[in-house]
């Protein structure tokens, strides 16, 4: 919610994480690399990259949703998480089921069955495997000419100085 909008360090955010929505969904994510699956224009209204940012904190390395928003798409891409369109894997899914996502086919598999996402174009995609678009322009060593600063955790993109 936007009142948590100043809250910038992703550990603290994850303490607000889907409280618009369902509290309790957070309470369901588990240690380690988490799989959500939503339905349609998931993060319509959200232009912020905070939620983003906090799923990550909490262990989401992908959401596997029916559509989504533009912006929580991009945001996502920049915040070094795939947003995979997969509704037949969203379909197959249920609460606590094995799932794998390999991050180059896009290939989602539930409970042994593999489903193709919708294809991601190169650059997102390269973006968001190489942890973010801050990482990303580091790695290609623009960061010198951008002034962006080394990281300090693996959630740097949320530490940059626009001041």
């Amino acid at each position: 919610p936007g009142k948590y909008l100043g809250v910038l360090d992703p550990e603290k955010a994850r303490e607000h994480l889907f409280e618009g929505l369902d509290p309790a969904l957070r309470d369901q994510l588990k240690d380690g690399p988490t799989v959500v699956f939503v339905g349609g224009n998931f993060g319509c209204g959200s232009s912020r990259e905070q939620p983003v940012s906090a799923m990550r904190a909490s262990g989401v390395i992908a959401v596997v949703g029916r559509s989504f928003a533009r912006i929580f798409g991009r945001n996502a891409v920049n915040c070094g998480m795939l947003a995979l369109v997969n509704p037949d894997a969203v379909s197959a899914a249920r609460p606590g089921c094995a799932v794998s996502v390999d991050t180059e086919t896009g290939a989602v598999t539930v409970e042994g069955t593999e489903c193709q996402s919708a294809p991601i174009a190169r650059l997102p995609h390269a973006i968001a495997t190489a942890g973010g678009l801050v990482e990303w322009i580091r790695a290609k060593g623009y960061a010198g000419m951008t002034g962006v600063p080394a990281p300090t955790n693996q959630h740097a993109s949320q530490e940059v100085d626009h001041g």
